[in-house]
């Protein structure tokens, strides 16, 4: 795990969450919505959300009585969702696990129905990066598991914008985004069965995503 001194990503989404717990917002996602019925209509039961933030999707899934393992880089976020959970109906619902997706992630073979990501793919990880990880989600998903994630694509408005990084990656306020084409969306659906690709606009810039579904093989 990478420490946050040594991270300058890592220390901006510490610092940000322990300043403003409601930095995400509390109301859950209309991806998060979506998501939740095709878990639903799968039989979903063991859900891994990756970079769960502070936690609005997470107890929308729990709510729905999923369990859900919480796995993100940032503590105070996961100490926030916890709280969350447990001050609610949704006690002992929710494992929150501290891990850097850019490593090997910590769970055995096929060990989830679902894997869920709200723009976790498009943060500042490399294409390579994001490829092992897609790779990792697959291997930790049961088969014909579904994974639907979410990213930023070059449609959005900032793209281009703020530091360049290389790699299709833009910095903005200190937050680094890797915006996707379609291009890398097919890329990472080598191996997958790709069964949906829509578009959705989020905020009042509006960020502009692509929402995909894919079932493992």
């Amino acid at each position: 795990m990478v420490g946050a001194g040594s991270d300058p990503q890592l220390a901006q989404w510490t610092r940000t969450f322990e300043a403003r717990p409601d930095f995400l917002g509390a109301e859950p996602s209309e991806p998060g919505r979506a998501a939740l019925q095709r878990f639903l209509a799968a039989g979903a039961r063991d859900i891994l959300e990756l970079g769960p933030g502070q936690g609005r999707d997470t107890l929308l899934f729990v709510a729905a009585g999923l369990r859900v393992t919480a796995l993100d880089f940032a503590a105070p976020g996961l100490e926030q969702i916890r709280a969350k959970a447990d001050a609610g109906a949704a006690a002992g619902s929710v494992e929150a696990v501290v891990a850097d997706v850019r490593e090997r992630l910590p769970f055995p073979d096929a060990a989830f129905d679902a894997a869920y990501a709200h723009m976790l793919f498009c943060m500042a990880l490399t294409t390579p990066e994001i490829e092992r990880l897609a790779a990792e989600v697959g291997r930790v998903l049961r088969p014909g598991g579904l994974l639907v994630y979410t990213v930023r694509n070059t449609s959005d408005a900032h793209y281009r914008a703020g530091i360049e990084h290389g790699d299709e990656r833009f910095e903005m306020g200190g937050f680094v985004v890797h915006f996707f084409d379609l291009a890398l969306v097919e890329r990472l659906a080598e191996g997958w069965e790709l069964l949906e690709v829509s578009e959705h606009e989020e905020g009042r810039l509006p960020r502009r995503l692509f929402v995909v579904t894919m079932r493992r093989a």
